[in-house]
């Protein structure tokens, strides 16, 4: 085997294991918030969660190529996620 196929065949190794490893580390947001507590935010989370799985999906259906801008999409997601249980915690804190 010639010096450029192995290169080539290790790189296609390497980006498939790339790949597999960020997808197995990205899991959907986590729907955390109590629906018979907060029923507006519990739904908005479940609505980011929803947007976190369509962008799974195209980023699947193009073959991963979205030069980084679907994962700093999901990210966002996640962080809003966060900031929705935040929410539904502060209101907590004062008693409702």
């Amino acid at each position: 085997m010639s010096n450029a196929s192995k290169w080539i065949a290790g790189s296609a190794l390497g980006a498939a294991l790339a790949i597999t490893g960020i997808t197995i580390a990205q899991r959907p947001p986590e729907r955390d918030i109590n629906p018979r507590n907060h029923p507006i935010l519990a739904d908005a989370q479940r609505l980011v969660d929803q947007a976190y799985n369509r962008v799974s999906e195209a980023q699947r259906a193009n073959d991963w190529d979205m030069r980084g801008h679907a994962a700093k999409a999901k990210s966002l997601l996640e962080q809003a996620s966060r900031e929705l249980k935040a929410a539904a915690m502060a209101d907590n804190r004062h008693g409702r």
